[in-house]
């Protein structure tokens, strides 16, 4: 008489997880990606004014991260889901239609909108769904397959970028982009949502009051809160400096894309296994980020191509802890206030990523780059010793 319900709980949750994973992947199938740097360039605007629109960018998420969490818990994840891709697909029509500055700059702060929107509410989502049908303990191995999909996305987008910029310029490439983001709105529409969303006109400032208040008295809510941006930040900036890391090895520029990809291909493998890592208790998370960190520092000091693999395993060591930091966010969380902090933790991310990099551009300014990663493995050995020192976190759940 038990398989019936369990058949049908195992439907539920495919359904999920396949909107996810394809939610995941048009998400970041764009692309504008590889190429919108190409577009402002070619405006002519300058370098300074490149900055000031990631600033822009930057600035605009901050604001928003939990003030849109909140406002995700008060209404329907889902309707924050699907409008999220359609202010940025706004955004990047506007680039390609009236390319100008003023434009560029209206579509980054869309595009930031429609990350806020999306930031913590997706997660709280699929948490909640999850632990409703009874399977909250595949949060993690399902998030970092939705991950993965995410980075199966970029190297696709990467692929294809080139051939149809070749054959239509920016205007194909951000027509295409446009197209993936309606889509992803109308994939949004089919996630599952069975809260009920908070009521009256003061529910936005009561959900965030309410999920300050949790970080405030669980200790775990917040040990929780700063795991996520000290695991997730450090290695998200670097990212953004792998070319020159690789480059600095000695190969040639066209060799350059073929060694990130296998950068690429070690950040998506830890998101596939990332489920499996979930067994490894607080111990077991502090090794993981030891031994990331020490593979980062070893391969990015060597200053080899060969040293790369062991970049590759850092970076795939340092996803799947991301994932688990997250997971551990979420058991820890009750949840009225899931979004909001979630939310938090973003911002907490942003922040530290900002503050990384700063930091890189004063060690790469009179230093290697590989020199540069390997100091920034420092904080990953020093993250995995305060886990040791202060133990498992545990929260009202009893959270090991």
């Amino acid at each position: 008489m038990t398989l019936t319900p369990t058949r049908g709980s195992d439907v539920r949750v495919r359904r999920l997880t396949t909107t996810l994973y394809g939610y995941a992947f048009l998400e970041d199938f764009i692309l504008l990606y590889p190429v919108y740097a190409l577009l402002f360039s070619d405006t002519g605007l300058t370098v300074w004014q490149i900055s000031s629109l990631f600033a822009l960018w930057s600035l605009t998420g901050v604001l928003l991260e939990v003030p849109s969490g909140a406002w995700a818990d008060a209404v329907s994840r889902r309707l924050l889901l699907w409008l999220g891709p359609l202010f940025t697909a706004t955004g990047f029509a506007l680039w390609v239609l009236l390319p100008s500055y003023g434009a560029f700059a209206v579509g980054f702060v869309l595009w930031g909108i429609g990350g806020a929107l999306g930031s913590g509410a997706r997660e709280a989502l699929v948490y909640d769904e999850l632990e409703r049908l009874d399977a909250a303990d595949r949060y993690a191995r399902v998030m970092g397959r939705a991950r993965a999909a995410g980075l199966v996305a970029v190297m696709a987008a990467m692929a294809l970028a080139g051939p149809v910029f070749a054959r239509g310029g920016h205007t194909a490439v951000g027509a295409a982009s446009v197209l993936v983001c309606l889509l992803a709105a109308v994939t949004a529409t089919r996630f599952p949502e069975h809260r009920s969303p908070a009521a009256g006109p003061g529910s936005w400032t009561a959900t965030l009051r309410a999920g300050l208040a949790e970080a405030r008295a669980d200790r775990s809510v917040r040990g929780a809160l700063l795991l996520v941006p000290a695991v997730g930040a450090v290695w998200g900036a670097l990212d953004e400096y792998t070319p020159l890391l690789v480059r600095d090895t000695g190969v040639a520029d066209g060799t350059v894309p073929h060694l990130l990809l296998l950068i690429w291909a070690g950040a998506t493998a830890g998101s596939l296994l990332a489920g499996e890592g979930e067994r490894l208790g607080t111990a077991g998370l502090a090794a993981l980020l030891a031994g990331a960190g020490l593979a980062l520092a070893a391969g990015s000091a060597a200053g080899t191509p060969a040293g790369l693999v062991l970049v590759a395993l850092a970076f795939g060591g340092f996803q799947a802890a991301t994932v688990l930091a997250d997971a551990r966010l979420q058991r820890c969380i009750e949840d009225t206030g899931r979004a909001t902090l979630t939310s938090v933790a973003g911002l907490g991310t942003e922040l530290a990523t900002v503050a990384v990099f700063g930091g890189y551009a004063a060690i790469a300014s009179g230093h290697a780059h590989g020199t540069a990663f390997a100091v920034f493995a420092v904080p990953y050995l020093v993250t995995a010793l305060l886990l040791v020192l202060t133990g498992p976190l545990r929260s009202r759940r009893g959270i090991p």
